[in-house]
């Protein structure tokens, strides 16, 4: 079977160095690989097509928050117990398309019922969330999904969060992370693959999760996924806010 042949999905995470992929043709269970991607947008333009792009990152951004944010992210903390806090709030579109965390701030406050200010962790993901923003259509809300790894690692795991947290006071947790690599194993995904040295710019957590979202990815193919709220709202842009598990 050629290499182009068959279904092929994504789980990807953001990291340092861009975008971890983790490919998979869903035709040849053993055809996976792990690719590095400099630009979100690469992943569309990419071939073999990828079916669907299942993301780490929010993607709908509100106008204006109400007491419950996105919906999304507390829709997602009601599973997660002691995970929950590796969900971030996300603020207003005008919030993450201010450059500076001052400036954030201020207008996260003038936009947000009760005002709320920005995490810095939110913060410093706002490059990324920029640049899906701007691609982003409702067209295209047939390939890229939203995910959380947390609420992937929750759906595989029989509906049950992870005993230990992937990372410390900020630092990685290795048995919280080979606690994550062997549910994934089980899954059907080779521990060699799991087990390889990250691309410079990435870390262990970030394949980790990557893979985690390629099945969740599968189960969107699959039509198995369900999204978190199940009564989603759409943004300003008619983009839906609701990360799928």
């Amino acid at each position: 079977m050629p290499e182009s042949a068959g279904t092929w999905v994504a789980g990807v995470d953001g990291c340092r160095a861009g975008w971890i992929a983790v490919l998979r043709n869903l035709s040849d269970p053993k055809n996976l690989k792990l690719q590095l991607f400099e630009h979100f947008a690469d992943l569309l333009s990419f071939l073999p097509e990828l079916k669907i792009i299942a993301v780490d990152m929010p993607i709908g951004l509100p106008n204006l928050l109400g007491p419950d944010g996105r919906g999304a992210e507390k829709a997602a903390r009601k599973h997660l117990g002691m995970r929950q806090s590796s969900v971030f709030s996300v603020p207003s579109r005008a919030a993450v398309y201010e450059e500076d965390y001052r400036a954030s701030c201020e207008t996260s406050l003038k936009t947000s019922s009760p005002p709320r200010k920005v995490s810095k962790q939110c913060f410093y993901l706002f490059p990324k969330i920029r640049e899906i923003d701007g691609l982003m259509t409702p067209e295209l809300e047939s390939r890229i999904y939203e995910v959380h790894p947390e609420l992937a690692f929750w759906r595989l795991n029989g509906e049950a969060e992870m005993s230990m947290p992937k990372k410390v006071k900020s630092r990685a947790n290795p048995s919280g992370l080979d606690l994550r690599r062997d549910l994934l194993v089980s899954k059907g995904l080779p521990k060699p693959f799991l087990d390889q040295k990250p691309p410079r710019g990435c870390g262990r957590d970030d394949l980790l999760d990557a893979a985690a979202n390629s099945l969740i990815a599968e189960r969107i193919f699959n039509r198995q996924a369900e999204p978190f709220p199940e009564n989603y709202q759409r943004d300003g842009k008619g983009l839906r806010m609701a990360i799928w598990a």
